[in-house]
């Protein structure tokens, strides 16, 4: 027998939703209700919701030398005291109307590293704050063709600034278990990868 959530979206009313902030991201104020374990309404809800659109994130593996090519630039939301707010990193980029997800991995790889990708496999869908943010990330792994190691990339007019590296797989991995590795959605790539790594080069290679 499966595991089955007990409430889905029906069990949600929205009493008010509205756009209380806008610029390079956005803020929703929605009020709401939702059903109670014990088969009740809850009160209703007042919550400020993040909003910054879906995104993908990939994770180009390179078979024949076992090595991944990853990104290096500076995120503001990791400023915090002493540690470093350079992370290294997925490919990623927002995912505009219309778009599909492949064709967002294709360009934003292109953009950010000069990654060229064959095929893809999906890793995970994930919410990566769901308590205040709307956005959802698909992940993937991709299997390289070429990459630009050591070139800085990124588009100027978005203030991106981006250094392009080989890291290799084992090294990875060992730099997830020693929790050099802070920014989640690379962290669940490569648990996956962990998981998945040598079934993945013997099926590429």
């Amino acid at each position: 027998m499966s595991f089955e959530l007990t409430f889905g979206a029906q069990d949600v009313r929205v009493i008010d939703d509205q756009e209380v902030w806008s610029g390079h991201y956005s803020v929703r104020k929605v009020t709401l209700q939702h059903r109670c374990f014990d088969g009740s309404w809850s009160d209703p809800l007042v919550r400020e919701l993040f909003e910054r659109g879906d995104a993908i994130a990939v994770l180009p593996y390179d078979p024949k030398t076992d090595s991944l090519v990853m990104i290096e630039q500076f995120r503001p939301g990791a400023l915090r005291g002493e540690s470093s707010p350079w992370m290294l990193e997925l490919i990623a980029g927002v995912v505009e109307a219309g778009e599909r997800d492949a064709d967002v991995i294709h360009r934003e790889a292109f953009e950010e590293a000069r990654c060229k990708l064959s095929e893809l496999v999906p890793i995970a869908t994930v919410f990566p704050s769901a308590g205040g943010c709307t956005e959802q990330v698909r992940l993937f792994c991709g299997r390289v063709l070429e990459a630009s190691i050591g070139g800085l990339h990124g588009l100027q007019e978005e203030g991106e600034d981006i250094l392009v590296h080989s890291i290799g797989r084992q090294e990875a991995l060992t730099m997830l278990a020693e929790n050099q590795i802070p920014n989640g959605h690379t962290l669940i790539a490569l648990q996956w990868l962990h998981i998945n790594g040598e079934s993945l080069r013997e099926r590429w290679c």
